[in-house]
């Protein structure tokens, strides 16, 4: 028995894998080491896991599998949907054989026992006529990642409706946390009770979109981000989607994830194959382990980022479409007083673009407002010592544009039908190989005749009837498999070349456009109350250094609330910092205080882009903490933040989490408090004087809260002082307004 039971584990993450079963094998286990397991304790698990037969219920009780098969018993969400002209709709798939990393050298399944870090499963049903490739991998950051692979190996077509990735949970994992959200307000936290059924978030939108959830998450009722046992998956894929948490009738809870595809999207001719996009799966004690699983993966890419995130001023908010090349030269120019290093050129530089409603497609440089191209603002931003960035939205098309005109049957359609217009455009069909060499030689084109470091690559509408002219059928998946091999092919051809992935600000954000970006755009809105959660629940898959997070002027463009500097740029404090904003006619004090927190992140951006970030769960909604934790926990910066009027005065105790707790702290203030900032109507003693505790006390016991006025913020550091103490510069800036 214990041949057929695998234990893949790295990274503090194990998952027991039982092949004993007739059908596919099922994961025992996906969560912490176990420790050593040998062939006894192996086989006992396997045991202690067969559930017994009830009244009512089928003769063989059914089992979670890698994919649960109705030939099975299997009744709730099926592991695989297809037929064959309405035949051949129920595949029972056997194991014929099982491989992976750190087993025997001998890849039989009747001989394989042991544990390693990853296994390939492959099974037949020849009566379906297929085949399947199942992959599983635990990763060096104790991420659990999957992969299913059919193949047509009949004679007629195999018509495949969805292909699911299922992930076991714990039996306390009672309550589900998603996101949700709209342009303007990603990622709004949401909660629910795990009950029996399917809690199910699909997209239909063509890519992620703004109300999608990065992760279905469930965990221990009241799972915070530093406590309660949390398990969570996502699928690395920007087109249509399916994630759900779900618990079966005989309590077998579990996470599945899917590409959601569209009907006659995936028809396998014989010999051909389909994929699932990569399933990763991570869990942790609390959200903040959780989360770094991903981000210690992502940054141990041989292409993940390596030199200094750029301080980015970008133009959009600063000027929209009013290209003025003496505006913008002054606006560079201050951008590089306040210590900014990339400037990027946002929509409104090609030809017949005035405002949104035309010239999406036209990827010519437009002499009307650029009479001698866009050399004079490049060469003044290079000149000053910045990159230079440029706006594209390739995907998408303006019927008012000269491609529109000569091109129709690029733009994805139904019938000749054109689909509801979004922000008066349509999406290009770039899984035509015409559209998309016309689109790849456009940005060539550009990107050979000017020194561009960088694109702030846009998409800024949702597909609908997203149907090929050639084919009529559904396209979304060819056109998601074609916008990465422009991106390949553009940093192929133009090596150094970096990416922004912007979709109207975060609606797609994935690890798959990740893996082919260097950023995401996490909102357009840069209020930076409503950045909180917003930045807060990206960062349970995306790390700091991959985030946009820029400062924005003094009244939020999308809220029209206004708050102080200081505010604005503690909140994007931890992000890859930028500024959008126009400060060509700042005066000297206030770019002397922008210049200072500018200064200070790059102080500390080795910090902030390397090391864990964490959050307290503080029992006072008004109040926000979170930080960055140095690798080696000899550092960290935190920024509490009084987001409202706490109903308590003072609002009590906080905790500084993620510290060791045998290393003591010298804890400090970056920023004094003032007046300006605080109400108190007395001074705060652990501000005033030198103050040295453990790591285990400021995570148990914590410190006094300031009285802050609302939407105010403090920063915190802490340096070990068993050491000598890193050099902080102060931030010289006004806590005033």
């Amino acid at each position: 028995m214990s041949s057929h039971l695998f234990h893949l584990h790295a990274g503090g993450t194990a998952v027991i894998v039982d092949a004993s079963l007739a059908g596919m094998p099922a994961i025992l286990h996906w969560g912490p080491e176990l420790g050593p397991l040998g062939p006894v304790e192996l086989g006992s698990m396997s045991t202690a896991a067969k559930p017994q037969r009830v009244s009512g219920g089928i003769d063989h009780p059914a089992r979670l599998t890698l994919l649960p098969q109705e030939a099975q018993g299997w009744q709730s969400t099926p592991g695989i949907s297809g037929h064959r002209s309405g035949t051949g709709f129920s595949p029972d798939f056997r194991v014929t054989d099982i491989s992976g990393t750190g087993f025997s050298p001998d890849f039989q399944v009747t001989d394989i026992a042991g544990s390693g870090n990853s296994l390939t499963i492959t099974a037949e049903d020849p009566h379906t006529a297929l085949s399947l490739s199942s992959r599983l991998e635990v990763t060096a950051s104790g991420l659990f990642k999957q992969q299913h692979t059919v193949a047509n190996t009949g004679d007629g077509v195999y018509d495949l409706d969805s292909l699911a990735l299922f992930f076991p949970l714990p039996a306390d994992a009672t309550e589900v946390l998603d996101t949700t959200g709209r342009h303007l307000k990603e990622r709004s936290p949401q909660r629910r009770e795990l009950t029996v059924g399917a809690h199910v978030r699909e997209s239909r939108r063509g890519r992620p979109g703004a109300d999608a959830s990065l992760l279905m998450t469930a965990g221990a009722k009241g799972f915070g981000f530093r406590t309660g046992t949390v398990h969570a998956v996502h699928l690395a894929w920007s087109g249509n989607h399916r994630l759900s948490a779900e618990r079966s009738i005989n309590a077998q809870n579990f996470l599945t994830a899917s590409e959601l595809l569209l009907p006659g999207e995936v028809r396998l001719q014989p010999g051909e194959s389909y994929s699932t996009p990569w399933a990763i799966g991570s869990w942790g004690n609390g959200l903040d382990e959780l989360a770094s699983r991903f981000h210690e993966d992502l940054r141990a890419r041989p292409h993940h980022p390596r030199s200094p995130r750029p301080i980015t001023m970008n133009s959009w908010e600063a000027v929209y479409f009013d290209h003025d090349l003496p505006q913008l030269k002054a606006i560079a120019t201050a951008a590089a007083a306040a210590g900014a290093e990339r400037f990027v050129l946002d929509d409104g530089w090609f030809l017949g673009r005035r405002d949104d409603t035309a010239g999406l497609g036209d990827w010519i440089v437009d002499r009307t407002v650029w009479p001698d191209g866009l050399s004079p603002i490049i060469d003044h931003v290079r000149g000053l010592g910045m990159q230079f960035g440029l706006w594209f939205e390739p995907e998408m098309v303006n019927p008012d544009s000269e491609l529109a005109r000569a091109h129709p049957e690029w733009i994805l359609q139904v019938n000749g039908r054109m689909p509801v217009s979004a922000r008066q455009q349509q999406v290009l069909n770039l899984a035509l190989p015409a559209a998309w060499d016309y689109i790849f030689q456009a940005m060539h084109s550009i990107l050979d005749e000017y020194p561009i470091d960088y694109i702030k690559w846009d998409h800024n509408r949702d597909l609908l009837d997203a149907a090929s002219t050639a084919s009529g059928q559904a396209a979304v998946h060819e056109n998601t498999s074609a916008v990465y091999r422009l991106m390949e092919a553009l940093k192929e051809h133009h090596p150094g070349l970096e990416i922004e992935s912007c979709a109207s600000g975060g609606a797609r954000v994935d690890l798959a456009v990740l893996d082919r970006t260097d950023r995401i755009w996490t909102s357009d809105c840069i209020d930076p109350l409503e950045r909180l959660d917003n930045q807060a629940y990206t960062g349970l898959l995306v790390p700091y250094e991959l985030m946009g997070a820029h400062i924005g002027g003094p009244t939020s463009h999308s809220t029209r609330r206004s708050h102080s500097l200081d505010f604005r740029a503690a909140t994007a404090l931890f992000g890859h910092y930028g500024i959008e904003w126009d400060i060509s006619d700042l005066p000297q004090e206030e770019l002397a205080a922008l210049r200072g927190w500018v200064d200070f992140h790059k102080a500390n951006r080795s910090l902030f882009h390397t090391g864990r970030s964490v959050h307290s769960d503080h029992p006072d909604p008004s109040v926000d903490l979170r930080g960055v934790v140095a690798k080696d926990q000899q550092r960290a910066v935190f920024v509490y933040t009084q987001r409202s009027a706490s109903v308590t005065y003072p609002s009590g105790v906080f905790t500084l989490p993620g510290l060791d707790p045998d290393t003591v702290y010298s804890i400090a203030l970056s920023v004094p408090l003032t007046d300006a900032a605080s109400p108190g109507q007395s001074a705060l003693e652990w501000a005033q004087k030198p103050v040295f505790l453990s790591g285990r006390v400021l995570e148990t016991v914590g410190l006094q809260a300031p009285v802050l006025f609302p939407e105010t913020a403090i920063i915190i550091t802490a340096e070990s002082a068993e050491g000598p103490a890193a050099s902080l510069p102060p931030i010289s800036v006004s806590t005033k307004g």
